[in-house]
């Protein structure tokens, strides 16, 4: 039997309990936030050792100390036998004297032309300093004795002809395309500090001190000679010598010595192979088509270097001790000093700033103001009644001082364009004739040369109208080379013309 309720209430809530014998289920949480992005790698320090770009470091320039010092006691030589000889006996001033180093300059640049090229560069610098010291040597021991100096004076220019040739070239060797103007002036700031020395002692030096002039002058070559056959050992041969010898190892610790501190591996790499093709690309050429190539950059450079010559001759030296004489009264005068280190100064500013305002506009400027003082006392010269006259000769006297300091910011960039401008087959011989020819410069100058107020007037204005020429044809012609490699440098010469001046 049923039995049904009926309530008017709301049916009460009942509650349901479940209970589950089975698995307990696993419950997974889908959730859509992003993940924390992965920890970064750790940092790793990377050190970047960048060159000095401007100047040459400590390997490149001790690798030319031993020339540098010998070309210090080669400028003393020159200016003996250009004027600057003035307290000695009257039997040293005989042409020959005077001519004769020079001679001894062209015969060693011959011989270093010939064997250049397969010969270590410290063999050069070794046997040019000998043979100085000897020179040096006979200076002190014979003072007084003509045969004997004169016989000194050729082997000392034969020792300077051997270290020179070698020198441009491989001081463009070893010098990278930011500081090869450093280098390679180097050449002419020794000539310069040389000539400042002979001059300043020579013109101040007295009998009553006791000591012949040429004892002196062989007491300073003695101690500069000593220092550079010193210096030899330390001496660094170019890359590109020894990867022209199949020497690549000796190539490689070549490069790596002279980078110093700034070599890595990835530098010195390439180094090497900016090196190793340039002697790739001198060798894959003729001897014929080098020498074809090199007709206008030999032009250029005949030109260029044989203006060197000019800058110190004779009849400046003659011009300067005549006007001081007149005016002062003595050489024991401070314008002979202020000649010779005005010049020194020029080369030093030349020196510092090669690499930086480039080789061209500093030649440039030189050159133009050295034209307009030549051609300023050429007009003085041109009456000669101001022979005698104090206030024109005084102006003579300062365009001569001011000169100097010119010509020291002309010649430096000689040396650099000459070990930059030819094909490496040909280089040393090129470069060879013309130093040669700067030499047979001076010697004719010598020769020709009369004190005479004529002389003075002709030759200032015919050296005054040969500068003007150069320098227009040198602003069309010469190439800016700074910042360029040996490579590069040699095509900007061989075109035509090139007016870039910075």
């Amino acid at each position: 039997m049923t039995t049904t309720y009926v309530t008017a209430g709301p049916v009460p809530v009942q509650q349901t309990t479940y209970i589950t014998t089975g698995p307990q289920i696993q419950t997974t949480y889908v959730t859509n936030v992003r993940q924390p992005p992965p920890p970064p790698p750790p940092q790793a320090t990377v050190v970047i050792t960048q060159s000095n770009g401007r100047w040459a470091t400590p390997s490149q320039t001790q690798s030319g100390t031993a020339a540098t010092l010998l070309f210090v006691y080669a400028g003393m030589d020159m200016a003996q036998g250009l004027g600057w000889n003035l307290t000695t006996i009257p039997a040293f001033g005989t042409l020959e004297f005077q001519y004769s180093w020079f001679i001894g300059v062209i015969i060693g640049t011959v011989v270093a032309a010939i064997t250049a090229s397969f010969l270590p560069k410290a063999v050069f610098y070794g046997l040019g300093g000998v043979m100085n010291l000897i020179d040096a040597i006979i200076f002190v021991s014979a003072p007084y004795q003509y045969e004997s100096i004169l016989a000194a004076r050729y082997v000392g220019g034969v020792g300077i002809g051997l270290i020179t040739v070698p020198f441009l070239i491989h001081s463009a060797e070893i010098a990278s395309s930011s500081n090869r103007g450093t280098c390679c002036a180097l050449e002419q700031y020794g000539l310069a500090l040389g000539v400042a020395i002979q001059v300043i002692y020579d013109s101040q030096w007295s009998a009553s001190l006791g000591m012949t002039i040429n004892r002196v002058h062989g007491i300073f070559g003695i101690v500069f000679t000593a220092i550079a056959l010193g210096s030899v050992a330390i001496t660094i041969d170019s890359p590109i010598f020894y990867i022209r010898q199949n020497q690549e190892q000796k190539a490689r610790a070549s490069v790596k010595q002279l980078m110093g501190v700034f070599w890595t591996r990835e530098a010195g790499d390439r180094a090497y192979d900016e090196a190793k093709l340039y002697v790739v690309e001198g060798s894959s050429q003729g001897v014929g088509e080098q020498l074809k190539e090199s007709i206008m950059p030999f032009l250029k450079l005949l030109l260029f270097r044989c203006f060197v010559a000019f800058t110190f001759s004779i009849p400046l030296s003659e011009s300067l001790v005549e006007t001081t004489q007149l005016v002062e009264g003595t050489t024991y005068s401070w314008p002979t000093i202020i000649f010779g280190i005005l010049r020194l100064i020029g080369a030093l500013i030349t020196f510092g700033i090669l690499d930086t305002a480039g080789r061209k506009f500093v030649s440039l400027l030189g050159l133009m103001c050295m034209a307009g003082l030549m051609l300023g006392m050429a007009g003085v010269y041109g009456d000669y009644a101001h022979f005698v006259d104090d206030y024109f000769m005084w102006q003579v006297c300062r365009l001569g001082m001011a000169f100097q300091f010119f010509a020291g910011l002309f010649i430096c960039s000689s040396s650099v364009y000459l070990g930059e401008a030819f094909p490496m087959r040909v280089k040393p011989f090129l470069i060879g004739l013309i130093v040669c020819m700067e030499q047979v410069i001076h010697i004719i100058v010598i020769v020709k040369f009369t004190p005479f107020a004529e002389f003075f007037y002709t030759y200032f204005v015919a050296v005054g109208i040969i500068m003007v020429i150069g320098l227009v044809a040198f602003a069309v012609l010469m190439p800016e080379t700074r910042g360029l490699t040996l490579r590069q440098a040699g095509e900007r010469f061989r075109r035509v013309h090139d007016v870039m001046a910075y």
